[in-house]
């Protein structure tokens, strides 16, 4: 065989697949089950779906799985995790697309913290969705997010008709503080994020926690007085036919 002859091994293979690099998905996680690694496929097709031409499906890949990160430590029922982290995901997604692709639909946007998302801030952000309905986005997150809502607060607030019993605590991220026009802070101090345009406030309320129903009511009642102001300062008209005012509730309750 002469040289011209020989096999060009060094030349190109148009068709050959180049490898992957080795970091491409570095931020998938390697401990789930078959079940868990299935649903969190389901999550991340709905979510790609939901956000085309938005959002690509690495980023939202990414944003799935650091989400079920932040709860995997303190679930009690593992079999859950990929739908809260699909949930907060897809909250997570709609703030990134607000802050960095400018994807806004102009309603005015709310975040409610406190220290374990259990208490107050569900309340408020309860009372603010109900109210709102569909003129405003209230989210809320903890600073050390607890392991449920509290029962006193999700009784409280039942009595008004408000059912929180489906929410969960959660933390709160960069891109969900700066995609709010207003962020109110409840008790969470110095830990609470701050960046620059954003409307801040700070609701001294006492916290619910190991509280008796009896004990709770009147934080209730004073987080549905300043979500009436507050509304009225964002000019969102306050939907009165799906609210029960707090006194009406404490009329219905000693019946």
């Amino acid at each position: 065989m002469t040289q011209h002859d020989a096999p060009q091994d060094d030349a190109p293979q148009p068709d050959a697949p180049q490898p992957e690099a080795p970091e491409a998905h570095q931020h998938l996680r390697n401990d789930l089950s078959i079940d868990q690694h299935l649903a969190m496929k389901s999550a991340a097709t709905r979510l790609e779906k939901d956000f085309d031409g938005i959002i690509g499906a690495e980023t939202i890949e990414r944003f799935l799985h650091s989400s079920y990160g932040q709860f995997a430590g303190r679930a009690s029922i593992p079999n859950f995790l990929p739908l809260l982290a699909e949930r907060f995901t897809r909250q997570r997604l709609r703030a990134l697309a607000r802050v960095e692709y400018k994807h806004h639909d102009g309603k005015p946007t709310v975040l409610f913290l406190c220290t374990h998302n259990a208490g107050r801030s569900q309340m408020a952000m309860g009372y603010f969705t109900q109210m709102a309905g569909d003129a405003a986005v209230a989210w809320s997150g903890g600073s050390e997010p607890g392991n449920e809502v509290n029962p006193a607060a999700v009784a409280v607030m039942a009595e008004c008709g408000i059912d929180i019993a489906r929410e969960y605590p959660k933390p709160w991220t960069d891109e969900i503080v700066q995609a709010a026009d207003v962020v109110v802070s409840m008790g969470c101090g110095d830990a609470c994020p701050v960046f620059p345009g954003r409307r801040y406030e700070e609701w001294k309320l006492d916290d619910p926690a190991g509280q008796r129903i009896d004990d709770v009511r009147p934080i209730r009642d004073e987080i549905e007085r300043r979500i009436r102001k507050l509304l009225v300062e964002l000019g969102v008209p306050v939907n009165e036919s799906e609210t029960c005012i707090s006194e009406n509730c404490n009329e219905e309750t000693l019946r």
